[in-house]
């Protein structure tokens, strides 16, 4: 009897061993998955707990949804999920997926890069296509002249105040929260010496920021932006048109392109060509550069300037001269073209 009873005794150990080697394995068995080490997966504002797990069984981040569901359940400790991208590990348990998901410890913030002199609409784009963000709503905050006035903005719109940089944000981001971070990133340019010489030279921020935008309109070198601003200053203290080109792309509905004589005759507030002073407002988003360059201009009686075809431009003094340097770029313009239909 007595050997009878230890044949079950160590028949039930086996099974209790088995049991709690099968358990373990449920728990904290390794999710394996072939190819990349890493797989993402985004969570999406409004999905259920449901679709989250559908998401990971049809990657392959779980090996197996009957095991994950039951860990779930025998946890216990709810199905909360946090809106963002997600990156797994092969080999994560089915206690850690869980974990990262309930937690958002698995989120990754993605970088989004924001080139200088665009417009708001190409960020709005770009945080559409890196983070799901609604491009309407985001153009509708940055044209609201109430949330601007919220961010310390006294414009109609945010076109100039959102600052171009590398930005780290999560998966659908709120549109609110990341103009509100463009923003400030820009005003904080704006430190107790910039302010000051700001109120030297008698303009507001906002003017400062629309000269600043003209000049990221038009220079290609660094070290022409402040020759270029000094352009531009001498001939606003002359009276004179300001004539900036990217201000006249800035209104064309077919920019950039091309610029032609007809549109230079086009009723626009924006129009410089036609208009005294600076236009009501920037027509893109500046670098810090071309914003220092606004405020500390380079000291010289340059009135015009012309591209020379070679991402410089000449400057001159006087019509007569500028008009030469017109000629000699249409001159080169036309004979590289020649080159390139006779190569």
């Amino acid at each position: 009897m007595s050997k009878v009873i230890k044949v079950v005794a160590a028949v039930v150990v086996v099974l209790v061993l088995a049991a709690a080697a099968y358990l373990y394995n449920i728990f904290y068995g390794e999710n394996t998955f072939a190819g990349l080490e890493r797989r993402s997966m985004y969570v999406m504002k409004g999905q259920t707990w449901d679709h989250v797990v559908d998401s990971l069984e049809s990657q392959g981040i779980v090996r197996n949804r009957e095991w994950f569901d039951f860990v779930v359940r025998v946890l216990n400790k709810g199905k909360q999920t946090h809106v963002g991208k997600y990156e797994f590990t092969s080999g994560m348990s089915n206690v850690e997926l869980y974990h990262s998901l309930r937690t958002g410890s698995g989120i990754v913030p993605i970088s989004v890069t924001l080139r200088e002199g665009r417009r708001a609409i190409v960020f709005a784009r770009a945080f559409h296509r890196m983070l799901g963000a609604d491009t309407v709503r985001f153009m509708n905050l940055v044209q609201d002249a109430t949330f601007a006035r919220s961010l310390g903005v006294e414009a109609s719109t945010l076109e100039g105040y959102l600052s171009p940089n590398t930005y780290r944000f999560n998966w659908q981001t709120d549109e609110e929260d990341i103009i509100k971070r463009l923003v400030h990133q820009t005003l904080s340019l704006f430190n107790d010496s910039l302010l000051e010489r700001t109120r030297e030279l008698r303009m507001s921020v906002h003017q400062v920021l629309t000269l600043a935008s003209i000049i990221e309109g038009e220079a290609f070198l660094d070290s022409e932006r402040a020759t270029i601003s000094g352009v531009y200053h001498n001939r606003l203290r002359k009276g004179m048109r300001l004539e900036a080109d990217p201000t006249i792309q800035f209104i064309i509905p077919d920019g950039p392109r091309r610029l032609l004589y007809r549109d230079l005759q086009v009723r626009n507030p924006y129009n410089t060509y036609l208009n005294y002073g600076l236009p009501p407002g920037p027509i893109n988003n500046p670098r810090k550069a071309s914003i220092v360059a606004a405020v500390y201009p380079e000291s010289h009686d340059y009135l015009f300037f012309v591209s020379n075809g070679r991402g410089g431009h000449w400057f001159a003094r006087n019509y007569a001269d500028h008009l030469n340097y017109v000629r000699k770029f249409r001159r080169e313009r036309a004979e590289q073209l020649r080159n390139q239909q006779t190569g």
